[in-house]
């Protein structure tokens, strides 16, 4: 087959993206990527080896647009819808699979309106306005938020399966805002670290390129030594050496510390769309696998009470959210539902 992947914006749906379109390599089929000049697209897979060929369309969000704002991004959408349809065609693309994103909108509806397979793939608990809007005319529907035929076990790397232990006590935590960092979590971290410290369990913090400066300053000043990372590739490695996380809760990074079953205490991003980031915390939660706290002040006194706790009962109730192969998985039900 010929898959067409799309999506993007975000590193969030590009890594999907990336992990469903090397299964699909890996299985013989052919891969093609339409994304947008804006966002993280370009980054992500200008020069990428896993695609035979990339095209970025000039799109921008239409969600946070007012007025001709607005009209100018759904006459770009158009405009790439028209592009769209060209490369699915000239591809004889057999199906596209979208991972959401802004990025999305143009292949899929080219799809739609050409009657060729559209599958999607939903990162968080609450569904994107794009990915609800075109869930009716999709021919397969993936979330690992959902029972039934929907249910997918999340794309996961499979190192972070292979290095997962069931975590007894808390000797090293790791601090994780996201690729961006959060400058709540880092001051969250200063202000509970002589407390870490005097119990000697060991500092991992991620923390974002634009903190990395003041928050190294800063646990020098308390006379802390602390592993701090600005931004890094190897966090499936600080989280393999850690027994419990403070984190934000995106999709990604969440489905990363159950797989690795490492207990986490989530601090929601309280801008995040549909406040979709709080929700997917609460799927954790509700399976009693984790702790979630609403962004506030006086929050240090319930992280140390988590970590105080019996940390065993919620590693072990990680390994039952998420099982290994989520990306092949997917990949057979497209082929199964495609008739590969």
């Amino acid at each position: 087959m010929t898959l067409v992947f799309t999506g993007g914006g975000t590193g969030g749906h590009l890594v999907i993206a990336l992990s469903l379109a090397q299964e699909a390599k890996a299985r013989g089929h052919k891969v093609l990527f339409i994304g947008s000049t804006s966002g993280q697209d370009r980054q992500w897979f200008g020069n990428n080896t896993v695609f035979e060929e990339t095209y970025f369309l000039e799109t921008t969000g239409v969600v946070n647009k007012k007025g001709l704002g607005k009209m100018g991004a759904l006459w770009k959408i158009l405009k790439a819808v028209v592009e769209s349809r060209q490369i699915i065609r000239a591809s004889s693309a057999d199906a596209i699979v979208s991972v959401g994103g802004f990025s999305a909108a143009p292949a899929a509806i080219a799809a739609i309106t050409m009657q060729r397979p559209l599958y999607i793939h939903e990162q968080n608990a609450v569904t994107g306005k794009l990915n609800t809007l075109l869930r009716p005319y999709a021919a397969g529907f993936y979330s690992s938020y959902e029972e039934g035929k929907s249910h997918c076990d999340y794309p996961v790397s499979e190192g972070y399966f292979s290095n997962a232990r069931t975590r007894n006590k808390v000797k090293t935590v790791i601090f994780l805002g996201g690729s961006q960092g959060a400058k709540f979590i880092n001051d969250l971290a200063l202000e509970i670290a002589p407390w870490l410290n005097g119990r000697g369990i060991s500092i991992l913090h991620q923390c974002g390129a634009s903190e990395e400066e003041r928050v190294k300053h800063a646990y020098k000043k308390l006379g802390i030594e602390a592993e701090v990372y600005g931004f890094t590739t190897q966090i499936a490695q600080l989280i393999e050496r850690s027994d419990f996380a403070i984190s934000r809760s995106g999709a990604s990074t969440l489905w990363e510390l159950c797989a690795a079953r490492v207990p986490a205490f989530y601090i929601p991003y309280p801008s995040a769309a549909a406040d979709h980031q709080y929700h997917n915390a609460r799927y954790v939660i509700d399976h009693n696998a984790g702790w979630c706290e609403r962004q506030r002040e006086g929050m240090a006194d319930k992280l140390k009470e988590a970590m105080l706790s019996d940390i065993r009962v919620k590693s072990e109730a990680l390994g039952k959210l998420i099982l290994p192969e989520g990306a092949a998985k997917i990949i057979e039900k497209i082929e199964q539902e495609s008739g590969a």
